[in-house]
């Protein structure tokens, strides 16, 4: 009979990253992975999750979903048959609600089977609200709570007469538009929306008729979820038309977009994040300068801190529950409280929706002060002007969770 060798490595903790690594979609993809990544680096670094049997290293699995629905939930029965049992995907709410249901059906069918799914930016209100799940996790800021912190900006413009909103067609753009204009109504009633449109997610190649109503509308800002290409082409669009207005945006502040805009986003370009580089204060500078450090090429500069403290969440929590059990973690989950670099968050129990800092930052020019750091090394960073508490963006939520597990 084979005796397993004193101090013989545990086998890895395995966790599959179902997200878009081909097709339009594929850079935000590759940025997720290489945040993810780190992260996953940076605990096998201290040794791993500390478990009764043996620290346990985790292992980062990727699986192609190609940007479709039912690529994903192929991908999500490949990681289950590979013996993974946690799942991450963000990069579009639609695959975020079809994974849910999904690992809610097969952890109700075959319990030995049951998987986690965390979340880290499918901000759709509702996966938190009327689609709970115990199973399910966000780490990032859903969208209602996104534009309440852009409004404590906006609310301060008081030369904005007229925004324009434009979005993705789908879920989560659909709940940006409709919060905004909410939102807008509450606190900006003396604001007009002169424009109000939806456009097919990805398969948009020239938005030029997009920035032609824009200009015509007589808006003097944007506010759009877009994300990916969809953000990129739009303000190159709107830029070549000759839009001069504002861009109060999700996701302005990385992956290509500072580059595309230049100059004409200085002091237009509004962003809200998690966390942004140009934070300042030394921890934030030595938690960026390690991402650069371990990704140099500024094609790869794009830091998601929400997506550190997910994984240093998940290790808490393996920690905490002394297994691999699905339950015991998930439970586990639900009090989880993390810092790291300056940066802290905890879970609320209640709906699995994470709380932590947000930020406002405007696009400048690098070396201006307050922009440190640039973005992709396109000589635009982002000022922060803004630092919003968790307590001010939590919003009461709808969640009636079954907790049968």
């Amino acid at each position: 009979m084979a005796v397993p060798a004193v101090g013989q490595p545990q086998a890895p903790i395995r966790l599959a990253l179902i997200e878009s690594m081909s097709g339009p979609f594929a850079n935000t993809g590759e940025a997720v992975f290489r945040n993810l990544l780190w992260a996953v680096e940076r605990i096998n670094a201290r040794g791993g999750v500390k478990l009764p049997g043996g620290a346990r290293f985790l292992q980062l699995d990727r699986y192609d979903s190609k940007g479709q629905n039912e690529e994903a939930l192929s991908a999500l029965r490949a990681a289950m048959d590979d013996g993974a049992r946690i799942v991450l995907q963000g990069n579009s709410s639609a695959t975020a609600a079809a994974l849910i249901d999904a690992i809610e059906k097969n952890n109700e069918r075959d319990p030995s089977k049951r998987m986690l799914f965390l979340n880290y930016s499918a901000v759709d209100p509702a996966l938190t609200n009327e689609r709970c799940s115990f199973w399910h996790f966000r780490f990032d800021a859903h969208a209602d709570m996104r534009v309440t912190a852009l409004m404590q900006v906006l609310q301060e413009d008081k030369s904005l007469q007229r925004v324009y909103l434009i979005g993705q067609d789908y879920s989560f753009g659909q709940s940006v538009l409709r919060e905004s204009k909410r939102q807008l109504g509450e606190f900006r009633p003396d604001v007009q929306i002169v424009g109000e449109e939806l456009h097919p997610m990805g398969r948009v190649k020239d938005f030029a008729p997009y920035a032609t109503k824009i200009m015509a509308s007589g808006a003097q800002a944007v506010i759009t979820g877009n994300w990916g290409n969809d953000l990129t082409l739009l303000v190159k669009a709107a830029r070549e038309a000759g839009f001069n207005g504002s861009f109060y945006t999700f996701y302005g502040n990385a992956l290509g977009a500072p580059a595309a805009i230049g100059d004409a986003g200085i002091g237009r370009v509004v962003a809200v994040a998690d966390w942004l580089p140009n934070v300042q204060t030394p921890q934030s500078e030595a938690f960026y300068q390690s991402f650069r450090a371990r990704f140099p090429k500024a094609s790869d500069d794009y830091v998601h801190m929400r997506m550190q403290l997910l994984v240093e969440a998940l290790a808490q929590a393996i920690d905490k529950a002394g297994s691999v059990d699905t339950v015991a973690i998930a439970r586990a989950l639900e009090e989880a409280n993390v810092t790291l670099a300056g940066q802290s968050g905890h879970m609320r129990a209640d709906d699995h929706q994470f709380h932590q800092t947000l930020v406002v930052g405007v696009m400048d020019k690098q070396g201006t002060p307050g922009v440190k750091f640039d973005v992709e090394g396109s000589g635009y960073g982002f000022r922060v002007v803004k630092t919003i508490p968790a307590s001010r963006t939590e919003i009461p939520t709808r969640c009636r969770m079954s907790r049968s597990a």
